[in-house]
């Protein structure tokens, strides 16, 4: 018998819907009190919004406001109800965006994923996600908290000394990426250190099946959930990985790429989400993923809405090595660089890993000089490969994936 976070998960379609009635106008009308929101929401009578399909009237916001109102007045653009000393923590992506963080019980609402994958108490976890002025390594520290779970912040690189860790240490379970986890791995064989974990909870980029499978093989049972910077968690799999489950504190519609017009059942569109977050009341938040509603419930019993996962972006921003890459990057990359006439990011898989190549048209013969520029202006590191003046595609495209997730 599934054991569940708490009774929100198998709650009926009523009890939800009569909950959903509730939180809605009172979020609304939260955000509309907020300087951030200007006059997007003035007109809206927020008692009027009390389902998902109400939520169409009103505007989108996305990422792109974010860094407006930001600029405007920082470092949260006016979206918050507490002032920046007021959180636990703050934090930067690239952009850049400022999120605020609390150490609230599972503020994030990373607690439901991390049980979904069997992680509580007894376990300690290496987290490798990010520590440093990203929210990833907190989000999953303070999920690990709520389900009373010990945490090794072990955040990126140093794979050796994270090995070593993993078995002096006796980690049981492993978050971050997907892949870094092979790279953990495969270090500890080739020291011979023995390690113990069994349990995976993965996110940040794809979990293509072939890894999985590896993970399986090897005893270690791999989740991944849907979050986002700025919204915590979205959704999640359980056991059952029959999709994933929208988590309690939002509410997920799917829409027309670039539009709020919400597509037919089961059609691919932009999920945009609204959080049910009190502090950072963010209302329709596009979040320029692709994704589908699935039909039926979770073979698990969880009972909320499920999504058939990320399924691409609706625009040419690309997550790559846990990190997006955004056009707008690129585009600084060339304005910022006179020997540089074009750029093209490619995303490309080697093994089980995300591969980044620059192609850059230019006059020098060697990639070499470019390599600063790329690191600092993308914030990864990447192949450098410099081609002919005129030979990329006039195609429109500055970034593109060429990974595939079957």
């Amino acid at each position: 018998m599934t054991q569940y976070f708490d009774d929100l998960e198998a709650r009926n379609p009523e009890e939800r819907a009569e909950a959903i009635s509730r939180a809605l106008p009172a979020q609304i009308a939260a955000a509309q009190a907020l300087p951030g929101y200007g006059e997007t929401l003035r007109e809206i009578d927020a008692a009027a919004i009390t389902t998902i399909a109400d939520l169409a009237q009103l505007p989108v916001l996305r990422k792109s406001d974010l860094g407006r109102a930001q600029g405007n007045a920082a470092p949260f653009g006016g979206l918050t109800t507490r002032p920046a000393h007021g959180f636990s923590h703050i934090f930067q992506s690239p952009g850049p965006i400022y999120e605020p963080g609390g150490t609230d019980h599972d503020w994030w609402r990373m607690g439901r994923f991390l049980h979904a994958c069997g992680i509580g108490k007894g376990d300690i976890v290496q987290n490798c996600f990010g520590y440093h002025l990203t929210p990833a390594g907190m989000i999953f520290e303070n999920g690990a908290r709520a389900v009373g779970a010990a945490v090794l912040p072990a955040g990126t690189g140093q794979t050796e000394l994270q090995a070593r860790a993993a078995h002096d240490v006796g980690v049981t379970a492993y978050a971050g990426t997907p892949d870094y986890l092979k790279v953990i791995l495969d270090k500890a064989d080739e020291l011979g250190l023995p390690l113990k974990i069994t349990r995976a909870a993965v996110g940040g980029g794809a979990l293509f099946p072939s890894l999985r499978s590896e993970y399986g093989e090897r005893g270690i049972a791999c989740l991944q959930c849907y979050a986002t910077a700025d919204l915590g968690n979205i959704a999640y799999e359980s056991p059952a990985q029959e999709g994933m489950i929208v988590d309690e504190g939002v509410i997920v519609e799917i829409v027309t790429p670039g539009t709020g017009n919400p597509v037919a059942p089961g059609e691919v569109g932009e999920v945009v989400v609204t959080t049910l977050n009190p502090d950072y009341p963010l209302i329709r938040f596009a979040t320029g993923d692709l994704s589908a509603v699935m039909e039926g419930e979770s073979p698990c019993g969880r009972t909320n809405t499920r999504i058939k996962g990320w399924m691409g972006r609706a625009d040419q921003t690309t997550k790559i090595k846990g990190m997006f890459v955004r056009p707008e990057q690129v585009a600084a990359l060339v304005a910022g660089h006179a020997g540089i006439a074009r750029a093209r990011v490619i995303a490309s898989r080697e093994g089980e890993a995300d591969v980044m190549t620059v192609k850059i048209e230019t006059d020098a013969e060697n990639g070499d000089a470019f390599a600063d520029a790329v690191a600092e202006t993308l914030k990864l590191k990447g192949r450098i490969e410099v081609v002919a003046k005129g030979s990329l595609p006039n195609d429109g495209k500055v970034i593109e994936d060429q990974r595939t997730y079957e």
